[in-house]
């Protein structure tokens, strides 16, 4: 089965869809047949990615908020009636040294990280198990060593790459895998947005990452979507509990 011929009719949600990682593979589902949800917190950018296609739906929510779980499973499945691929992308962090901890902040992370795609596993659980599904959970190569001053935001994300590997032996008697991808540097705009950066420390950050990258560049979404795809599709049915770090070598080196 060829990757375009394995998402004919399928239907996933993308989580934190309408930037970057989550937007582009968003799209590159679209194109190969499937329906995806889009789930963000910004309605002019869903309406953006809303209006590259039909196949796309949106629901504007805030991932930090408990009660979006359920939201976003019934707005997927009111549309569609089916459920294939969960792809937890929407992400917290900010830089965090230690005379600036701040309780609120570090709640954020949690919540966004480890307690959201929790609570987005729990009810998409029966619709996955019907379709053999399939989740993604995106990480990042910042839990391979030591981040300061990113700690909690790379702890937060450490974790989930724990519940990846937990889920994956809770959910495989469902016939549901669970695998995650780790990006290195991308050019995602996370470091002014997220991160909430000016842009000449974002810059700054940028060329310092690029120059610590073995392969010589930042990466692109364009390098990390194929394999959340490849995680995600039903032709990869015998792998389960991975995390795939996507970095050009950037940690082995840092």
């Amino acid at each position: 089965m060829t990757q375009e011929k394995n998402w004919l009719g399928k239907v996933a949600i993308v989580t934190g869809g309408s930037s970057g990682i989550g937007r582009a593979t968003a799209l590159a589902l679209v194109e190969r047949g499937a329906k995806v949800l889009v789930t963000g917190r910004d309605a002019a950018r869903l309406a953006d990615v809303a209006a590259q296609s039909d196949a796309i739906g949106t629901l504007q929510a805030d991932s930090a908020d408990p009660t979006s779980a359920a939201h976003i499973i019934d707005a997927a499945l009111s549309r569609w009636q089916r459920l294939d691929l969960i792809v937890n992308n929407a992400g917290a962090g900010q830089p965090l040294p230690i005379e600036a901890y701040d309780a609120a902040v570090i709640a954020e992370m949690c919540a966004v990280n480890i307690t959201a795609p929790s609570l987005l596993v729990q009810a998409g659980h029966t619709a996955l198990r019907e379709t053999k599904g399939a989740i993604v959970n995106i990480s990042t190569a910042l839990s391979r060593n030591a981040a300061s001053p990113v700690a909690h935001y790379a702890a937060t994300k450490a974790a989930l790459e724990h519940l990846t590997r937990s889920w994956a032996i809770e959910l495989a008697g469902d016939g549901i895998r669970v695998n995650a991808v780790a990006p290195g540097p991308v050019k995602s705009g996370a470091l002014t947005g997220m991160m909430g950066l000016p842009d000449e420390v974002a810059q700054a950050i940028e060329a310092q990452e690029k120059a610590q990258v073995p392969l010589g560049r930042r990466g692109i979404s364009s390098d990390i979507v194929p394999w959340i795809l490849r995680l995600g599709g039903s032709d990869s049915d015998w792998l389960t509990g991975q995390v795939l770090t996507v970095d050009g070598g950037w940690a082995l080196r840092v």
